[in-house]
């Protein structure tokens, strides 16, 4: 399993904003990712989301690529609604409102992953004594 950072500079000040937009948010309506085919191609396995001052970041962790993660959620009713509310509070405008935008920001903004660590990734005798 894979953990993506995807991070958004917005403006200062409006944390409790932004908290209220996705106190709200509408969920994807399946974590099951499928190809053109209808074919099964990956799972999104969590979501986390983190504020501070000019700084947000979305941590997903999910199996398959984050190109096939970035094109679901782009056609998520939700995630269009929040990035429509979220757009008056970021400090660089995007264009995520088609599949290609969200793609272009979806890459663009994605934070180099340094390590990535799990206890399903440890040995098993290690597993064992824990």
């Amino acid at each position: 399993m894979a953990t993506a950072a995807i991070t958004y500079r917005i403006k200062p000040g409006f944390e409790e904003e932004i908290a209220e937009i996705f106190s709200g948010f509408k969920r994807a309506g399946s974590p099951i990712i499928r190809d053109e085919s209808g074919t099964e191609i990956g799972r999104i396995t969590a979501t986390s989301l983190f504020i501070k001052d000019d700084r947000m970041v979305r941590f997903i962790q999910f199996e398959g690529t984050l190109e096939d993660v970035g094109r679901h959620m782009a056609r998520q009713d939700g995630v269009q609604e929040a990035e429509r509310k979220l757009a008056p509070y970021l400090a660089e405008p995007r264009d995520t409102a088609t599949v290609e935008g969200f793609l272009t920001y979806f890459r663009n903004s994605s934070m180099r992953c340094l390590s990535q660590l799990s206890v399903d990734s440890l040995p098993p005798e290690i597993l064992a004594q824990l």
